[in-house]
């Protein structure tokens, strides 16, 4: 039962997984403008569970289609390392998505919907022939729309509309937008970032990504400085409003992003890699700085 489970948790890509436990929990939470959390407790379950397996279906509609690459780039998932069968994985995917699609629309038809068109951009970021994630900018803009706009507006709007009964087109209040926009500069650094390590993979199956099209250094310094200009905004927006507690958790994440950037070894693949799975750690820092800010 354990080894399933730890084939499962590996084939979910865990760390997209806690991004999206992370984002839906603190929209939540700004939603309810930090108060009676507790009685809405049944909607933000049922939400996690339709994004999760949402979540669940895109990484893993990804590897199925993406075996050949992953056993150069990712030899350590479990289809490429053939512990977990292309049959077994399709059935996963497939539960996955009506899960996810059951538990949404179950929900309300604004969440069915959000759930719907973030499955179909999935779909095209994976699947050819139209597989966006071989050109660097439609998989920019692809992951960008999703982690960046659709989940923290869309879920935003979902929990208001669930909760209060807000009209979708409502004006949205001005503390979600700084969020907003630093999760879409983060998401094109994830696209960029990401291929760093997979070169040898991507050149071989001619994926035009960012560090082959150009350099990893250039991958790496347009990325660094996106992340660099986000948090700079995020730390003028947090002063000219007078939000002390995210002017100075902004400024440390800064200082902290900024070391985490010598850290950086171009030229070793498995340094990379932990290089972009700690990169993370700063997409997490940032709903949990935002939740906190709510609940303190």
């Amino acid at each position: 039962m354990m080894h399933h489970l730890n084939i499962l948790w590996k084939f979910s890509r865990p760390h997209t997984i806690i991004g999206s436990i992370f984002s839906i929990t603190t929209l939540y939470v700004l939603a309810c403008e930090g108060k009676n959390m507790g009685e809405h407790i049944g909607l933000l379950t049922a939400t996690l569970i339709a994004g999760l397996s949402c979540n669940v279906f895109i990484v893993g509609i990804n590897q199925i289609v993406d075996v050949d690459v992953d056993v150069i780039n990712k030899p350590y998932l479990p289809i490429a390392a053939g512990s977990l069968s292309l049959p077994s994985a399709i059935k996963m995917v497939i539960v996955a998505i009506v899960l996810s699609m059951a538990v949404a629309f179950s929900v309300s038809w604004f969440l069915g919907l959000l759930i719907s068109v973030i499955t179909i951009i999935g779909i095209l970021y994976s699947v050819p022939p139209i597989q966006l994630k071989k050109h660097h900018l439609p998989a920019a803009l692809c992951i960008t729309l999703v982690r960046g706009l659709l989940v923290n507006i869309g879920m935003f709007v979902h929990f208001r509309y669930s909760i209060f009964h807000v009209e979708i087109t409502t004006t949205l209040p001005s503390f979600i937008w700084p969020l907003t926009n630093f999760m879409m500069a983060f998401s094109i650094a994830i696209a960029w970032f990401k291929d760093l390590p997979d070169t040898d993979g991507d050149l071989q199956y001619h994926f035009k990504t960012l560090p082959l099209l150009y350099s990893k250094k250039t991958a790496f310094i347009a990325g660094s400085t996106l992340i660099i200009i986000a948090y700079v905004y995020s730390i003028v927006w947090s002063y000219l409003n007078n939000y002390q507690f995210l002017l100075y958790g902004c400024t440390f994440f800064l200082l902290l992003f900024l070391l985490h950037l010598t850290t950086i070894h171009l030229t070793d693949t498995a340094k990379l890699k932990r290089f972009y799975l700690r990169f993370w750690f700063f997409f997490f820092a940032m709903y949990l700085l935002f939740m906190t800010w709510f609940l303190v």
